[in-house]
Protein backbone atom coordinates (compact mmCIF):
# COMPACT_ATOMS: atom_id res chain seq x y z
CA UNK A 1 0.00 0.00 0.00
CA UNK A 2 1.45 3.89 -0.65
CA UNK A 3 1.07 7.05 0.91
CA UNK A 4 -1.93 8.12 -0.80
CA UNK A 5 -3.82 5.64 0.45
CA UNK A 6 -3.37 5.96 4.00
CA UNK A 7 -6.74 6.73 4.75
CA UNK A 8 -7.62 9.94 6.93
CA UNK A 9 -4.85 12.13 8.30
CA UNK A 10 -5.55 11.82 11.98
CA UNK A 11 -5.57 7.75 11.85
CA UNK A 12 -1.70 7.11 10.93
CA UNK A 13 1.78 7.68 12.69
CA UNK A 14 5.24 6.86 11.14
CA UNK A 15 5.72 6.01 7.73
CA UNK A 16 8.48 4.10 6.39
CA UNK A 17 10.04 5.04 2.95
CA UNK A 18 8.91 3.44 0.43
CA UNK A 19 10.47 0.38 -1.41
CA UNK A 20 8.42 0.72 -4.56
CA UNK A 21 7.98 3.51 -7.54
CA UNK A 22 5.89 6.64 -6.29
CA UNK A 23 2.42 6.51 -8.17
CA UNK A 24 2.75 2.69 -9.19
CA UNK A 25 -0.93 1.21 -9.98
CA UNK A 26 -1.82 -2.16 -8.37
CA UNK A 27 -4.90 -3.88 -9.96
CA UNK A 28 -7.69 -4.37 -7.92
CA UNK A 29 -6.31 -2.52 -4.64
CA UNK A 30 -5.49 1.01 -3.66
CA UNK A 31 -2.22 1.76 -4.56
CA UNK A 32 0.09 4.35 -2.97
CA UNK A 33 3.00 4.45 -0.11
CA UNK A 34 3.44 2.98 3.99
CA UNK A 35 3.78 -0.08 5.72
CA UNK A 36 2.84 1.21 8.96
CA UNK A 37 -0.92 1.37 8.87
CA UNK A 38 -2.80 1.70 11.93
CA UNK A 39 -6.04 0.71 10.17
CA UNK A 40 -6.75 -3.17 10.24
CA UNK A 41 -6.63 -4.49 7.25
CA UNK A 42 -9.02 -6.93 6.11
CA UNK A 43 -7.74 -8.67 2.80
CA UNK A 44 -9.29 -12.07 2.86
CA UNK A 45 -13.50 -12.24 2.81
CA UNK A 46 -13.96 -9.87 5.80
CA UNK A 47 -14.57 -12.52 8.55
CA UNK A 48 -11.56 -11.96 10.50
CA UNK A 49 -11.93 -11.20 14.33
CA UNK A 50 -11.75 -7.09 14.34
CA UNK A 51 -10.33 -5.20 17.07
CA UNK A 52 -12.12 -2.55 18.90
CA UNK A 53 -9.71 0.23 17.22
CA UNK A 54 -10.30 3.70 18.00
CA UNK A 55 -9.63 6.48 14.86
CA UNK A 56 -10.12 9.29 16.97
CA UNK A 57 -7.00 11.69 17.44
CA UNK A 58 -8.89 14.64 19.55
CA UNK A 59 -10.91 15.87 16.86
CA UNK A 60 -14.41 16.04 15.75
CA UNK A 61 -16.51 17.04 13.00
CA UNK A 62 -19.41 19.02 14.99
CA UNK A 63 -17.36 21.45 16.69
CA UNK A 64 -17.78 25.08 18.03
CA UNK A 65 -15.81 27.33 15.57
CA UNK A 66 -15.20 31.10 14.75
CA UNK A 67 -16.47 32.41 11.98
CA UNK A 68 -15.23 35.65 10.92
CA UNK A 69 -15.87 38.31 14.10
CA UNK A 70 -19.14 36.53 15.05
CA UNK A 71 -19.63 34.45 18.12
CA UNK A 72 -18.77 30.64 18.17
CA UNK A 73 -21.53 28.35 17.03
CA UNK A 74 -21.96 24.52 16.72
CA UNK A 75 -21.90 23.29 13.55
CA UNK A 76 -24.85 21.35 12.13
CA UNK A 77 -24.78 17.68 11.98
CA UNK A 78 -24.93 16.66 8.03
CA UNK A 79 -27.98 14.06 9.13
CA UNK A 80 -30.24 17.09 10.15
CA UNK A 81 -28.64 18.80 6.76
CA UNK A 82 -29.58 16.06 4.17
CA UNK A 83 -32.72 15.50 6.09
CA UNK A 84 -33.97 19.14 5.89
CA UNK A 85 -33.02 19.14 2.15
CA UNK A 86 -34.97 15.93 1.33
CA UNK A 87 -37.79 17.78 2.82
CA UNK A 88 -37.24 20.91 0.92
CA UNK A 89 -37.21 18.82 -2.25
CA UNK A 90 -33.38 19.47 -2.74
CA UNK A 91 -32.73 15.93 -4.35
CA UNK A 92 -31.19 15.86 -7.48
CA UNK A 93 -31.91 12.42 -8.67
CA UNK A 94 -34.82 10.93 -10.54
CA UNK A 95 -34.63 7.55 -9.28
CA UNK A 96 -34.42 7.26 -5.63
CA UNK A 97 -31.68 4.62 -4.41
CA UNK A 98 -33.22 1.31 -3.91
CA UNK A 99 -33.16 0.39 0.28
CA UNK A 100 -33.36 -3.19 0.88
CA UNK A 101 -33.96 -4.34 4.39
CA UNK A 102 -33.17 -8.10 3.91
CA UNK A 103 -30.37 -9.76 2.05
CA UNK A 104 -31.16 -13.69 1.03
CA UNK A 105 -27.62 -15.08 1.02
CA UNK A 106 -27.19 -18.55 -1.62
CA UNK A 107 -25.25 -20.07 -4.26
CA UNK A 108 -26.38 -20.15 -7.71
CA UNK A 109 -26.19 -23.56 -9.99
CA UNK A 110 -22.45 -23.07 -10.15
CA UNK A 111 -21.38 -22.91 -6.85
CA UNK A 112 -20.85 -18.85 -6.99
CA UNK A 113 -22.42 -17.10 -3.85
CA UNK A 114 -24.92 -14.54 -3.70
CA UNK A 115 -26.71 -11.89 -2.16
CA UNK A 116 -30.25 -11.10 -3.19
CA UNK A 117 -29.70 -11.03 -6.79
CA UNK A 118 -26.69 -10.10 -7.06
CA UNK A 119 -24.25 -13.23 -7.84
CA UNK A 120 -20.06 -12.87 -6.52
CA UNK A 121 -17.53 -12.57 -8.76
CA UNK A 122 -14.24 -11.61 -7.24
CA UNK A 123 -12.76 -9.33 -4.91
CA UNK A 124 -11.25 -5.63 -6.74
CA UNK A 125 -10.52 -4.11 -3.72
CA UNK A 126 -10.06 -2.81 -0.05
CA UNK A 127 -10.15 -0.59 2.85
CA UNK A 128 -9.84 0.52 6.56
CA UNK A 129 -13.08 -0.68 7.05
CA UNK A 130 -13.86 -3.17 4.45
CA UNK A 131 -13.51 -4.71 0.77
CA UNK A 132 -15.38 -4.03 -2.89
CA UNK A 133 -16.34 -6.97 -4.60
CA UNK A 134 -17.38 -7.27 -8.26
CA UNK A 135 -20.85 -9.02 -8.43
CA UNK A 136 -23.10 -9.72 -11.45
CA UNK A 137 -27.13 -9.02 -11.36
CA UNK A 138 -28.92 -11.37 -12.60
CA UNK A 139 -32.23 -9.09 -13.77
CA UNK A 140 -30.01 -6.52 -15.83
CA UNK A 141 -26.87 -8.62 -16.48
CA UNK A 142 -24.81 -6.14 -15.93
CA UNK A 143 -21.98 -5.83 -13.23
CA UNK A 144 -21.43 -3.40 -10.26
CA UNK A 145 -18.85 -2.47 -7.69
CA UNK A 146 -20.69 -3.42 -3.85
CA UNK A 147 -18.69 -2.09 -0.46
CA UNK A 148 -18.98 -5.21 1.76
CA UNK A 149 -18.88 -3.78 5.59
CA UNK A 150 -19.56 -4.80 8.89
CA UNK A 151 -21.93 -3.42 11.28
CA UNK A 152 -20.59 -4.35 14.60
CA UNK A 153 -16.92 -3.53 14.00
CA UNK A 154 -17.91 -0.27 11.92
CA UNK A 155 -19.81 0.79 15.46
CA UNK A 156 -17.14 0.06 17.35
CA UNK A 157 -14.23 2.06 15.56
CA UNK A 158 -14.72 6.11 16.73
CA UNK A 159 -13.56 8.57 14.53
CA UNK A 160 -14.56 11.37 16.78
CA UNK A 161 -16.26 11.99 20.18
CA UNK A 162 -19.56 11.22 18.82
CA UNK A 163 -19.40 9.25 15.81
CA UNK A 164 -18.13 5.88 14.67
CA UNK A 165 -16.98 4.33 11.43
CA UNK A 166 -20.63 3.60 11.00
CA UNK A 167 -21.92 7.48 11.27
CA UNK A 168 -19.22 8.09 8.63
CA UNK A 169 -21.03 5.30 6.37
CA UNK A 170 -24.40 6.33 6.82
CA UNK A 171 -23.45 9.41 5.81
CA UNK A 172 -21.76 9.38 2.73
CA UNK A 173 -24.67 7.05 1.76
CA UNK A 174 -26.76 9.86 2.48
CA UNK A 175 -24.94 12.16 0.40
CA UNK A 176 -24.97 9.81 -2.59
CA UNK A 177 -28.26 9.54 -2.27
CA UNK A 178 -28.79 13.00 -3.14
CA UNK A 179 -26.26 13.19 -6.25
CA UNK A 180 -27.01 12.57 -9.91
CA UNK A 181 -23.74 14.10 -12.06
CA UNK A 182 -22.72 12.48 -14.99
CA UNK A 183 -18.41 12.42 -13.16
CA UNK A 184 -19.77 10.99 -10.14
CA UNK A 185 -20.15 7.37 -9.35
CA UNK A 186 -23.56 6.21 -8.93
CA UNK A 187 -24.98 4.91 -5.53
CA UNK A 188 -27.86 1.99 -6.91
CA UNK A 189 -29.21 0.25 -3.84
CA UNK A 190 -28.27 0.16 0.12
CA UNK A 191 -28.76 -3.38 1.56
CA UNK A 192 -29.08 -4.02 5.32
CA UNK A 193 -28.40 -7.65 6.19
CA UNK A 194 -29.20 -7.75 9.92
CA UNK A 195 -28.84 -11.40 10.10
CA UNK A 196 -25.27 -11.04 9.30
CA UNK A 197 -23.97 -8.34 10.49
CA UNK A 198 -23.05 -6.84 6.98
CA UNK A 199 -24.04 -3.71 4.84
CA UNK A 200 -23.24 -3.45 1.62
CA UNK A 201 -23.10 -0.82 -0.82
CA UNK A 202 -23.87 -0.98 -4.69
CA UNK A 203 -22.64 1.28 -6.76
CA UNK A 204 -21.92 1.56 -10.46
CA UNK A 205 -18.80 -0.21 -11.51
CA UNK A 206 -16.41 1.51 -13.53
CA UNK A 207 -13.08 -0.79 -14.22
CA UNK A 208 -10.37 1.73 -14.29
CA UNK A 209 -8.65 4.25 -12.02
CA UNK A 210 -7.15 7.26 -13.14
CA UNK A 211 -3.12 5.94 -13.07
CA UNK A 212 -0.78 8.90 -13.71
CA UNK A 213 2.41 6.85 -13.61
CA UNK A 214 3.23 7.64 -17.67
CA UNK A 215 2.81 11.16 -17.57
CA UNK A 216 -0.26 11.63 -19.24
CA UNK A 217 -0.33 14.02 -22.29
CA UNK A 218 -1.53 17.26 -22.08
CA UNK A 219 -4.49 17.17 -24.23
CA UNK A 220 -5.66 13.55 -21.83
CA UNK A 221 -4.69 15.76 -18.56
CA UNK A 222 -7.20 18.36 -19.62
CA UNK A 223 -9.82 16.11 -20.29
CA UNK A 224 -9.52 14.73 -17.05
CA UNK A 225 -9.40 18.12 -15.48
CA UNK A 226 -12.39 18.81 -16.89
CA UNK A 227 -14.61 16.75 -15.85
CA UNK A 228 -12.82 16.41 -12.28
CA UNK A 229 -13.42 20.22 -11.96
CA UNK A 230 -16.97 19.86 -12.82
CA UNK A 231 -17.66 17.01 -10.80
CA UNK A 232 -16.49 19.13 -7.80
CA UNK A 233 -17.92 22.03 -8.52
CA UNK A 234 -21.35 20.36 -8.57
CA UNK A 235 -20.28 19.23 -5.22
CA UNK A 236 -19.24 22.94 -3.80
CA UNK A 237 -22.64 24.35 -5.25
CA UNK A 238 -24.69 21.91 -3.29
CA UNK A 239 -22.43 22.41 -0.10
CA UNK A 240 -20.82 19.11 -0.12
CA UNK A 241 -16.88 19.00 0.34
CA UNK A 242 -15.52 15.46 -1.05
CA UNK A 243 -12.27 15.67 1.38
CA UNK A 244 -10.32 13.49 -0.75
CA UNK A 245 -10.04 13.95 -4.59
CA UNK A 246 -6.76 11.98 -5.57
CA UNK A 247 -6.35 9.85 -8.53
CA UNK A 248 -7.09 6.26 -6.66
CA UNK A 249 -10.54 7.76 -6.20
CA UNK A 250 -11.31 9.13 -9.68
CA UNK A 251 -12.22 6.24 -12.44
CA UNK A 252 -11.93 6.25 -16.34
CA UNK A 253 -15.09 5.04 -17.90
CA UNK A 254 -14.53 3.27 -21.33
CA UNK A 255 -15.57 6.37 -22.77
CA UNK A 256 -12.55 8.58 -21.05
CA UNK A 257 -15.00 10.40 -19.03
CA UNK A 258 -14.07 10.75 -15.20
CA UNK A 259 -16.38 9.43 -12.59
CA UNK A 260 -15.48 10.79 -8.91
CA UNK A 261 -16.01 7.74 -6.11
CA UNK A 262 -15.61 7.53 -2.45
CA UNK A 263 -17.44 10.17 -0.36
CA UNK A 264 -16.40 8.86 2.75
CA UNK A 265 -15.07 11.62 4.30
CA UNK A 266 -17.62 13.60 2.59
CA UNK A 267 -18.87 16.77 4.91
CA UNK A 268 -21.94 18.66 4.08
CA UNK A 269 -23.26 22.26 5.13
CA UNK A 270 -26.74 24.21 5.59
CA UNK A 271 -24.61 27.40 3.82
CA UNK A 272 -21.75 28.36 2.16
CA UNK A 273 -19.64 28.87 5.96
CA UNK A 274 -17.41 25.69 5.21
CA UNK A 275 -15.33 25.79 7.49
CA UNK A 276 -13.71 22.12 8.79
CA UNK A 277 -11.59 20.56 11.56
CA UNK A 278 -11.25 17.17 10.99
CA UNK A 279 -8.27 15.91 9.13
CA UNK A 280 -8.85 15.57 4.84
CA UNK A 281 -8.54 11.95 3.48
CA UNK A 282 -4.78 11.64 2.27
CA UNK A 283 -1.60 12.97 3.73
CA UNK A 284 -0.09 14.15 0.15
CA UNK A 285 -2.91 15.49 -1.05
CA UNK A 286 -3.44 17.40 1.93
CA UNK A 287 -3.64 21.43 1.65
CA UNK A 288 -1.16 23.48 3.94
CA UNK A 289 -3.80 24.89 5.56
CA UNK A 290 -4.77 21.41 6.84
CA UNK A 291 -1.32 20.51 7.90
CA UNK A 292 -1.31 22.32 11.40
CA UNK A 293 -4.22 21.61 13.31
CA UNK A 294 -6.23 24.70 12.43
CA UNK A 295 -9.82 24.72 10.80
CA UNK A 296 -9.76 25.50 7.19
CA UNK A 297 -12.45 25.87 4.49
CA UNK A 298 -13.73 22.88 2.41
CA UNK A 299 -13.93 24.35 -0.49
CA UNK A 300 -10.11 25.59 -0.77
CA UNK A 301 -9.07 21.95 0.34
CA UNK A 302 -10.05 20.33 -2.10
CA UNK A 303 -9.41 22.89 -5.11
CA UNK A 304 -5.37 22.10 -3.76
CA UNK A 305 -6.71 18.61 -4.18
CA UNK A 306 -7.81 19.13 -7.64
CA UNK A 307 -4.18 20.99 -7.84
CA UNK A 308 -1.94 18.38 -6.34
CA UNK A 309 -4.32 15.78 -9.17
CA UNK A 310 -3.21 17.93 -11.94
CA UNK A 311 0.34 17.55 -11.03
CA UNK A 312 0.68 13.90 -10.83
CA UNK A 313 -1.00 13.31 -14.23
CA UNK A 314 1.33 15.65 -15.68
CA UNK A 315 4.39 14.92 -14.18
CA UNK A 316 3.90 11.26 -12.81
CA UNK A 317 4.61 12.22 -8.68
CA UNK A 318 3.69 14.04 -5.79
CA UNK A 319 5.05 17.69 -5.79
CA UNK A 320 5.36 17.40 -1.64
CA UNK A 321 6.67 14.15 -0.49
CA UNK A 322 8.64 13.35 2.51
CA UNK A 323 9.88 9.86 4.02
CA UNK A 324 7.52 10.23 6.85
CA UNK A 325 3.86 12.00 7.74
CA UNK A 326 5.50 15.08 9.68
CA UNK A 327 8.69 15.25 6.71
CA UNK A 328 5.65 15.72 3.73
CA UNK A 329 3.23 18.14 6.03
CA UNK A 330 6.39 20.17 6.59
CA UNK A 331 7.32 20.07 2.56
CA UNK A 332 3.52 21.24 1.64
CA UNK A 333 3.35 23.97 4.59
CA UNK A 334 7.12 24.98 3.56
CA UNK A 335 8.62 24.18 0.08
CA UNK A 336 7.74 25.81 -2.90
CA UNK A 337 6.40 23.65 -5.81
CA UNK A 338 8.92 22.61 -8.13
CA UNK A 339 8.15 22.82 -11.99
CA UNK A 340 10.23 21.48 -14.53
CA UNK A 341 11.50 23.75 -17.19
CA UNK A 342 10.41 23.17 -20.65
CA UNK A 343 6.59 23.05 -19.50
CA UNK A 344 4.02 25.35 -20.88
CA UNK A 345 3.58 28.34 -19.45
CA UNK A 346 0.20 28.01 -19.04
CA UNK A 347 0.07 24.69 -17.07
CA UNK A 348 2.53 26.14 -15.10
CA UNK A 349 0.51 28.97 -14.15
CA UNK A 350 -2.26 26.95 -13.88
CA UNK A 351 -0.23 24.73 -11.31
CA UNK A 352 1.02 27.43 -9.30
CA UNK A 353 -2.10 29.24 -8.62
CA UNK A 354 -4.01 25.91 -7.52
CA UNK A 355 -0.86 24.69 -5.34
CA UNK A 356 -0.80 28.60 -3.83
CA UNK A 357 -0.07 28.09 0.04
CA UNK A 358 -2.42 30.49 1.28
CA UNK A 359 -5.84 29.79 0.59
CA UNK A 360 -7.77 32.97 0.20
CA UNK A 361 -5.63 33.52 -2.55
CA UNK A 362 -5.39 30.12 -4.32
CA UNK A 363 -7.63 30.06 -7.46
CA UNK A 364 -11.12 28.84 -6.68
CA UNK A 365 -12.66 25.76 -9.20
CA UNK A 366 -14.91 29.00 -10.98
CA UNK A 367 -11.68 30.08 -11.85
CA UNK A 368 -9.31 27.67 -12.86
CA UNK A 369 -12.98 26.33 -14.79
CA UNK A 370 -12.12 29.57 -17.32
CA UNK A 371 -8.12 29.33 -17.22
CA UNK A 372 -6.87 29.46 -20.62
CA UNK A 373 -4.96 26.12 -20.44
CA UNK A 374 -8.42 24.32 -18.98
CA UNK A 375 -10.28 26.19 -21.52
CA UNK A 376 -8.36 25.90 -24.66
CA UNK A 377 -10.74 25.39 -28.23
CA UNK A 378 -13.18 23.88 -26.44
CA UNK A 379 -14.44 27.08 -23.42
CA UNK A 380 -14.78 27.54 -20.45
CA UNK A 381 -16.31 24.55 -18.20
CA UNK A 382 -19.86 24.59 -18.22
CA UNK A 383 -21.63 24.92 -14.73
CA UNK A 384 -23.82 21.79 -14.45
CA UNK A 385 -27.63 22.97 -13.70
CA UNK A 386 -28.92 19.47 -11.89
CA UNK A 387 -32.71 18.67 -11.15
CA UNK A 388 -33.05 20.38 -7.83
CA UNK A 389 -31.54 23.33 -8.63
CA UNK A 390 -29.82 24.26 -5.02
CA UNK A 391 -27.05 25.91 -6.81
CA UNK A 392 -29.25 27.88 -8.88
CA UNK A 393 -31.17 28.98 -5.89
CA UNK A 394 -28.20 30.09 -4.36
CA UNK A 395 -26.77 32.32 -7.28
CA UNK A 396 -30.24 33.81 -7.84
CA UNK A 397 -30.21 34.71 -3.95
CA UNK A 398 -26.57 35.90 -4.16
CA UNK A 399 -27.53 38.28 -7.25
CA UNK A 400 -30.64 39.68 -4.91
CA UNK A 401 -28.63 40.26 -2.09
CA UNK A 402 -26.13 42.21 -4.87
CA UNK A 403 -29.10 44.56 -6.09
CA UNK A 404 -30.11 45.07 -2.64
CA UNK A 405 -26.67 46.45 -1.65
CA UNK A 406 -26.49 48.33 -4.80
CA UNK A 407 -30.05 50.32 -3.77
CA UNK A 408 -28.93 51.07 -0.77
CA UNK A 409 -25.72 52.95 -1.81
CA UNK A 410 -26.61 56.41 -1.92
Amino acid sequence: MDQADMGCCGCFGFLRKPRTPLLHHLRGSDAFLSDDLLVPQHDGDGDDDEPNTSFYSGQDTDFPYQSGNGPQRPVQRSQDIILSRAQSGFVCRRVPVKETNIAICREDENGNKMVNEYVHQRKIGSGSYGKVVLYRNTEDGKLYAVKVLHKSYMKKVRVAPSETAMSDVLREVSIMKMLDHPNIVNLIEVIDDPENDKFYMVLEYVEQKLVCDNNLEETSSRKYLRDIISGVMYLHSHNIIHGDIKPDNLLITINGNVKIGDFSVSQIFEDDDDMLRRSPGTPVFTAPECCQGLTYHGRAADTWAVGVTLYCMVLGQYPFLGDTLQETYDKIVNNPVEIPDGMNPQLVDLLERLLCKEPGDRITLQGAAQHPWVMCEEGPIPEYWCRCGFGRRKQVQAQKDDSLQEEQVP
